[in-house]
């Protein structure tokens, strides 16, 4: 009867076995791609553990320097050449991405940096707005990140990268993030205290700019990157993540500008001109630029400013309150900082105006003002940094989307990853009529 019976059951427990041989030759089969267990981990509803990080071997196809390695330019004393070093490719941690850059913005802020006005840890990697395509996850990140950015998606960087959790954080206001300023802004490290850059040569670690964008590859916190269109070119795009992103914050957060408000901006560098494009988005009537060079005056013009003021000509506060009937603006915003025209922007505005500051100076400079005209007249002076990475960056990628946002327009200079120096030397002297763009394809 025993026999009978298992010779009954045979079948059954044949066709068990193949079943159980072919699960297994499919979790190897699925295990060994890196793509598809990115879709695995990101599926809706999945509570697995995140892939492992790709070996080195895994993700050389997206390798631009072979053997692993990568290079980035390095900023090491004041007022010296950057210098092209060779790196180790940098590995993410929990819910930091490991971004192939496609390019990096040039921007005033790595230049104080460079000149040594703004103290920050040496030897860095500059750069600091960047695009680029994802192609590694950090061990144990969120699978809603995951989900969000698959490897070989493409994505665009803000610079102020929020840490998600912190007591500004929780309260949506990633411009103030604690660990970006505590650990970042302070010691040039993501927020273990850690940098991900080491020199090849000797493994000496190198201190990132936010996320060290001028560089092949770069490590940043999932929190600070916004999915980017594929209609959306990754050169001119590069600039949403500090240019634009610097401007959509002081007009929403800072400045409140509303339809029909009058504005001025003084200094029309990548970001005032970036201003200019934001103000006229957000429905202000007057837009005022105000500059010492003709050529960004008449660029300007192609950028939303309905007036342009040449402050080397004539008297910038009083042909501003010429241009507004006597008033002055809602808002004035000062984006060269300098104590001048920190000035200039606090006289600018009419009674009850604000004035909005983003531009950084030299460390240890004070800006003057008028105490009893502040006091009599309730003249709100607002500081501004950055917009806010999970909400604002993308709107300011919807802007671009639609042309509301003229990306073209804004980029007047393109660089080869080589001639990253010469970028910030032309930003030295002027040269780059609005935003320069580091190509690093």
């Amino acid at each position: 009867y025993l026999r009978r019976l298992i010779m009954a059951f045979a079948p059954i427990l044949r066709r068990a076995s193949a079943a159980k041989n072919l699960f297994s030759l499919s979790r190897l089969s699925l295990g060994s791609s890196p793509s598809v267990r990115s879709l695995q981990t990101g599926a809706s509803g999945d509570d697995r553990q995140p892939p492992p990080p790709l070996s080195p071997s895994s993700i050389a196809g997206y390798h631009v320097s072979s053997g692993g390695y990568m290079r980035g330019a390095v900023y090491r004393e004041p007022n010296q050449p950057l210098t092209i070093e060779e790196f180790h490719i940098p590995r993410p941690k929990v819910n930091e991405i490991l971004i192939k850059t496609k390019a990096c913005g040039v921007c005033h802020s790595d230049l104080h940096v460079m000149k040594g006005e703004i103290p920050f840890s040496s030897p860095c990697v500059i750069g600091h707005e960047i695009t680029g395509e994802v192609v590694e996850h950090g061990p144990l990140t969120d699978h809603k990140i995951i989900q969000r950015f698959p490897i070989g998606s493409r994505v665009v960087g803000a610079f102020i990268m929020p840490c998600g959790t912190c007591s500004y954080c929780a309260k949506g206001h990633d411009d103030l993030c604690e660990d970006f300023f505590a650990f970042n802004r302070a010691k040039g490290t993501l927020y273990d205290g850690e940098t991900r850059l080491f020199l090849r040569h000797d493994d000496s670690p190198v201190y990132m700019y936010s996320m060290g964008g001028m560089a092949e590859y770069c490590v940043t916190p999932a929190h600070g990157l916004a999915p980017l269109p594929e209609s959306l070119p990754y050169t001119e795009s590069a600039i949403l993540g500090c240019a634009v992103f610097t401007a959509y914050g002081a007009m929403a957060h800072a400045a409140e500008i509303r339809p029909g408000d009058s504005i001025a901006v003084i200094g029309i560098g990548g970001v005032g001109s970036s201003c200019l494009q934001i103000a006229r988005a957000f429905g202000a009537s007057d837009i005022i630029a105000v500059d010492v060079q003709d050529d960004k005056l008449e660029k300007a013009k192609t950028l939303g400013a309905t007036h342009t003021v040449n402050a080397a000509k004539e008297d910038a506060v009083e042909r501003i309150r010429e241009i507004t009937g006597g008033m002055g603006v809602d808002v004035a915003v000062e984006a060269l900082g300098r104590p001048q025209t920190f000035m200039q922007c606090t006289l600018s505005v009419k009674d009850g105006g604000k004035a909005v500051m983003i531009g950084l100076s030299k460390a240890g400079s004070v800006g003057e003002i008028d105490i009893n005209r502040l006091v009599r007249r309730k003249i709100k002076v607002i500081g501004s940094y950055g917009g806010r990475a999970r909400q604002d960056l993308p709107k300011v990628v919807k802007l671009a989307e639609s042309g509301i946002f003229n990306l073209t327009n804004a980029v007047s200079s393109k660089y080869k990853f080589e001639d990253a120096g010469k970028a910030f030397q032309d930003l030295n002297e002027g040269k780059i009529v609005s935003r320069g763009v580091v190509e690093i394809l």
